[in-house]
This record gives structure tokens, sequence and C-alpha cells, in this order.
């Protein structure tokens, strides 16, 4: 009896996903740490942004580009990894995942569980098919945000934030987004109008070793 690949249906001889969506899945799970991580330059909307530093308590909340904040989320990318994750160990007749650390780490460690189990997935799996369509769409609502089509909708990637936050650097990603003429970190605050670019570039420089310890650190 044959059978059709969940994702693309195309006929297969046994098993729940083809070759190829079998690979493009586990491609899609092993980018999906650097998805999360740069939905966070888009968490406000182009157009708004906060004043250099911490806003003052007087001042209303700062406005949040839903789209992002959703996808990194409860419900967003590691509610989706999570969940699936849960489900297969359920299936596989496995204990339940300990879930603990930073949202970053586990979206990491949820997609990588998930990789590591791709080809039972693939041949074993009946789930395999609404799995691997859930992480396609996944991956394009947040490619529809940090990478779209039209080239001019892309933000330009200038480094990490500099700042330094009770004596820590700061670390969060910084980008220039469509429609601003100013780059500020979307975590501290931090702004750096054109003029300022060059020492925003300098700093990475500069402090390159501490950037690369702290991003470790969220990781």
């Amino acid at each position: 009896m044959t059978a059709s690949c969940g994702l693309c249906e195309r006929q297969l001889e046994h098993g729940y996903l083809c070759p190829g969506c079998t690979l493009g899945t586990a491609q899609r799970l092993d980018r999906a740490p650097r998805l999360y991580e740069a939905l966070a330059a888009f968490l406000h909307p182009a157009g708004r942004r906060p004043e250099f530093g911490r806003s003052a308590r007087s001042e209303a909340p700062l406005p949040i580009a839903e789209p992002a904040f959703n996808l990194r989320g409860p419900g967003g990318i590691v509610g989706v990894l999570e969940d699936w994750r849960s489900a297969m160990q359920a299936d596989r007749g496995w204990g339940q995942p300990v879930i603990d650390g930073t949202t970053e780490r586990r979206v990491a460690v949820a997609a990588r569980a998930l990789s590591i189990n791709i080809e039972w997935i693939a041949s074993s799996w009946p789930m395999a098919g609404a799995f691997a369509e859930e992480i396609r769409d996944l991956e394009r609502d947040v490619a529809s945000i940090v990478n779209p089509r039209d080239p001019k909708d892309r933000p330009r990637r200038l480094g990490y934030c500099p700042t330094l936050l009770d004596e820590v650097l700061c670390g969060a990603v910084v980008a220039l987004l469509p429609g601003r003429t100013s780059v500020s970190c979307s975590w501290c605050g931090a702004e750096w109008p054109p003029e300022k670019w060059l020492a925003l570039a300098q700093a990475q420089t500069d402090n390159k070793e501490a950037l690369e310890a702290r991003q470790k650190e969220a990781s």
C-alpha cells in the first residue's frame, strides 16, 4: 500500500514525510533559535521609539508591535515547539520534557529535541504532516517580519547594543528598521541617530569579547 507525504502529498512507499520535506523541516528547526533572536529588533513599531535610556515612569507604556511580540510570547515560537516536543515524547512513550531556563534557551532545546528525532517523525509518526506544516507556517510568519520579500522592507542589522546597564553590556540586537532614520535598542531604549552609527560600529570592535560573552549567556 502506498502513502503520501503529509506536507507536499508526494507519493511514498512508506512513512509520513518525503525526504525533501524531512530535510526542509529539519533545517527550519535548526533556524528557529536564530529567527527567535531576530524578532527582538521588531518589538517596537516603525516610527515609534523610546527615548534614550529607560522610559520615565510617568510616561505611557511603549507601543509594541504585536506580530513580533506574539511570536516571541508564550504561544509563539516557544509554545509551538514545546507542544510538538511534548506530543512527540508522549507518543514515543517517554516522559514529559523538563522545561526551564530562558525563553531563548527553551526554543533552542525544543527545536534540537525535535530535530534529533526527525527521522522517527518522518517514518513513524502519523502526526508528521501536521507537525511539518505548522513548523513551515511558523517560519513563514517570522520571515514576513524579519525578511520581507520587498528589499526596501528589510531591516539593516548593525550589531549589538553596547550600552552599559548597571555596568553590564546590554547586548541586544540593533537594526535599522524600514521607515526609520535612527537606530534604537528595543531592550534598553538606547538610540543612535545616523551621525552616531560610526561610533556604534566602533563599539562592536571595542567590546567584541564582552558582547560575545553576553550573547552566550542569553542563549
